[in-house]
């Protein structure tokens, strides 16, 4: 996972392919109060277990949290492009100062996924069953 986390910071270099994918690492490095960093990891982790014991689909919209109990789900707002997906947790992580982990599937959503790393907003819409 660390490796992955770590292609997560090398993609940030990528964000000059577009206009859009700039303005998204461009905002997270500056992250208002009550956002944090998120990440999102891809195929090379396709059907690895997740920490929840179900094999990770990178095209799932799914994220990995520290602390949130499996199957809470969250909207998920990237504070560069407004966009807003819902994920579900089914993994633990991440570390190194970010707040979640995407799935690659997410990140696509968010518009974030050339970048990389990207500023966001988190709110729990339902608690795991």
């Amino acid at each position: 996972m660390n490796r992955i986390r770590h292609i997560g910071c090398a993609l940030a270099a990528l964000c000059l392919v577009a206009p859009e994918a700039e303005a998204a690492c461009s905002s997270a490095r500056h992250a208002p109060a009550g956002a944090g960093l998120a990440s999102w990891y891809g195929a090379e982790q396709g059907g690895h277990r997740t920490a929840n014991g179900e094999r990770y689909d990178p095209t799932a919209l799914t994220a990995a949290h520290n602390t949130l109990a499996f199957g809470t789900l969250l909207r998920v707002t990237s504070l560069a492009t407004g966009r807003s997906v819902t994920v579900r947790i089914n993994d633990r992580g991440p570390g190194h100062g970010r707040l979640i982990d995407l799935s690659e599937a997410a990140a696509r959503r968010l518009g974030t996924h050339a970048c990389g790393l990207a500023q966001v907003t988190i709110e729990q819409i339902a608690r795991a069953d």
